[in-house]
């Protein structure tokens, strides 16, 4: 695109070619992609220097919190919610990653859980902070696509839950296995922030704006409360920062079994954002698995969920199978003319089904249910 056209469409907004954007973007990420995989730290950072100063990204950002976004008629304390098209320009403009910078606190909002009485907390950055967060995560997340482990499924793009239920199948339809299902307690509230800090090993702008975000406090019924700890559920970056912090589960948890391809081909980890499962044919090595886990968990400041977390069996026991992202994943005893089969074609003398769980049935009903009743 040349500068030519850039200045002519910059305050029509209607006319911004933003496939040519897009593309832009997509192949500064690409080139940050790849500069990590080589190890060049420097270029890692230079081109994310280049990203977070890149006009393209800056408009695709607005565009997202303002237009496509579900939260973005949700206000924080600035008040502003979508903007008008003429607005977003002088949005564009404004941002800058700059060292120093005061952040505006999140203002707190209260949703219900689904299916519970309890309430989770919302932190709702202002429209400026958000948009700004966009860029950022725009710069980090080619980085961290190109380290994250194998099984980690939550909030990566084109991942999603019937992918981790994928790998839960392929873990388990030729043999039984002992599963640790698992949930850590309030994952987003209680993040260490020096944990994270450290784990993003960035001395960059972008560090210093991730920490003010962090640091910025909540406004609550118009009392102010400091952020010793967790990332502020509500903000586009938020996601992104819980998968940093929880990046390396997988590796330690497979230090558990010996370091040979036919043991560790045995034990699967499989997460999706803060819920995970950790699956072996030995119950001796899940229960090794959750100690670990639990110590490793303790370094970031988190801990399991004792009331979400089981161990159970696949096939066998008084309650076999488990449920999962709204699944329920469980093995049968059948026949050899029902039986599922390995490779060779030999009956394995058990089925293994994944269907919705009880609880998934039950919320499809009540919503059902509010609609038909709704006059």
């Amino acid at each position: 695109m040349s500068r030519n056209i850039t200045n002519r469409r910059m305050y029509d907004w209607n006319a911004v070619p933003w496939r040519k954007l897009e593309r832009a973007v997509f192949k500064l990420q690409k080139r940050i992609y790849r500069a990590t995989q080589k190890g060049d730290k420097r270029l890692v950072r230079r081109l994310q220097g280049l990203m977070t100063r890149s006009w393209s990204a800056k408009m695709i950002a607005v565009r997202q919190v303002t237009q496509q976004n579900r939260g973005k008629k949700t206000a924080g304390i600035d008040g502003i919610i979508a903007l008008k098209p003429s607005e977003r320009q002088p949005l564009v403009r404004q941002l800058r990653v700059e060292k120093g910078k005061k952040v505006n606190p999140t203002r707190r909002v209260w949703i219900p859980k689904p299916g519970r009485k309890e309430k989770r907390p919302l932190g709702i950055p202002t429209m400026y902070d958000r948009a700004l967060q966009g860029v950022v995560k725009m710069a980090l997340e080619p980085e961290w696509e190109a380290v994250y482990e194998t099984n980690s499924y939550g909030f990566r793009r084109p991942r999603g839950c019937h992918d981790a239920i994928e790998a839960i199948f392929k873990s388990i339809r030729n043999k039984p296995k002992w599963v640790l299902d698992a949930d850590i307690a309030k994952c987003f509230d209680k993040i260490d922030h020096k944990a994270l800090l450290k784990k993003l090993n960035n001395s960059s702008p972008i560090r210093k704006v991730i920490r003010g975000w962090l640091k910025a406090g909540v406004m609550d019924r118009g009392l102010f409360q400091a952020t010793e700890a967790g990332t502020p559920q509500g903000g586009v970056i938020s996601p992104l920062l819980a998968n940093i912090a929880l990046h390396g589960m997988e590796t330690t948890v497979m230090g558990v079994v010996p370091k040979t391809i036919n043991e560790q081909s045995k034990l699967t980890v499989v997460r999706y954002a803060d819920d995970f499962v950790v699956m072996h044919e030995n119950r001796e090595v899940i229960e090794q698995a959750r100690k670990v886990v639990q110590e490793w968990l303790s370094e970031i400041g988190l801990e399991l969920k004792a009331e979400k977390t089981h161990i159970s069996h696949t096939l066998d026991g008084e309650k076999p199978g488990f449920d999962f992202l709204g699944f329920n994943v469980r093995q049968y005893k059948v026949g050899k003319h029902r039986s599922g089969k390995n490779t060779n074609g030999q009956p394995l003398g058990f089925k293994t089904l994944i269907k919705p769980s009880q609880k998934a049935i039950e919320r499809h009903k009540e919503k059902l249910q509010n609609v038909v009743k709704k006059p």
